[in-house]
């Protein structure tokens, strides 16, 4: 049997309610249109389907058995139907990024406050990892869009959108105060022991290839995987350590770290929202982007830029 489908459904609500008249109350369309479509099904199926009775109708043993398969179908597509309009609604659904903790800090979070606020019955999941494993997460479709920083490859697929401009900056404790104020060489730093984030990191990589082009080599006595350890372990003297300079505002003000001066900063880099295909975008992850795009003019000035 190839049977349209409008006829199942006729066919449900007739069963459902035991009544052409009610069904098409149900549907929203004429009773002679829900008549049409129950004899329409009885031809197909080659046998009848009901018997008219006085209070309306009465399934066959035939219709029964039908019905018995046909009625979890119709249920399983009307309930998906009501989900699809949820989500559509944002009733319900989940948006999933990924983000490194530098950039949920630094330009995320507030968006997400204010998502939370508007869409409160969708999930966000929210993947914290480095700017690689992000990409990676992207292009294999387990998250709708990521917030990366700079610099990072990727396939061509993967669209980028620079939204915040970051710098790097050197700190140190009190046990390195013979270098506040002076105007330093980046291959100075080679003398002292260094902390610096993990090499699968877009901090890492720029770091290293910018002192590579100042040629310097650094061999970091810590590496450590969150950016905020950076200044705790400089405020306890271990080291100079390279980080985000939002990371550190905080510790310069209070004195517990100071910035070192080069005679060459280091260039600004950047935070990007990165996407796949749009079409694989869920409806929760569209509004977000929305959200944010909408809100970009007023991140775009760079951190802690001299």
């Amino acid at each position: 049997m190839n049977v349209n489908f409008e006829y199942y459904k006729v066919f449900y609500h007739v069963c459902a309610h035991g009544s052409l008249t009610a069904a098409a109350q149900e549907l929203c369309i004429s009773q002679p249109a829900v008549s049409q479509a129950v004899r329409q099904l009885e031809k197909e199926a080659g046998t009848k389907l009901f018997l008219r009775t006085s209070k309306g109708v009465q399934l066959t043993r035939e219709g029964e058995l039908l019905y018995h398969y046909v009625k979890p179908g119709v249920e399983e597509l009307l309930e998906g139907g009501k989900m699809l309009e949820r989500m559509l609604n944002m009733d319900v659904g989940e948006v999933r990024i990924g983000a490194s903790d530098m950039t949920l800090q630094f330009y995320l979070l507030p968006y997400l406050e204010q998502f939370h606020r508007e869409y409160p019955k969708i999930k966000v999941n929210v993947t914290n990892a480095p700017t690689p494993e992000t990409i990676k997460s992207l292009e294999e479709g387990r998250i709708d869009f990521g917030v990366v920083t700079s610099p990072f490859t990727s396939r061509g697929t993967v669209r980028q959108f620079q939204v915040k401009a970051i710098r790097n900056v050197f700190i140190a404790g009190s046990s390195f105060r013979e270098l506040e104020g002076r105007e330093l060489e980046y291959k100075e730093l080679e003398a002292f022991p260094c902390i610096a984030l993990e090499k699968n990191t877009s901090t890492r990589t720029f770091m290293d290839a910018f002192l590579a082009q100042q040629g310097t080599l650094l061999k970091p006595e810590f590496e450590l995987a969150i950016s905020d350890m950076i200044v705790q372990f400089a405020r306890r003297n271990m080291g100079i350590g390279c980080v985000m300079e939002g990371f550190a505002e905080d510790a310069i003000m209070r004195g517990e770290v100071f910035r070192l001066k080069f005679k060459q900063e280091m260039p600004l880099r950047h935070m990007c929202v990165v996407t796949g295909e749009s079409s694989l975008i869920s409806m929760p992850g569209r509004r977000l982007l929305d959200m944010m795009a909408c809100g970009q003019a007023a991140v775009e000035q760079p951190t802690g830029g001299r």
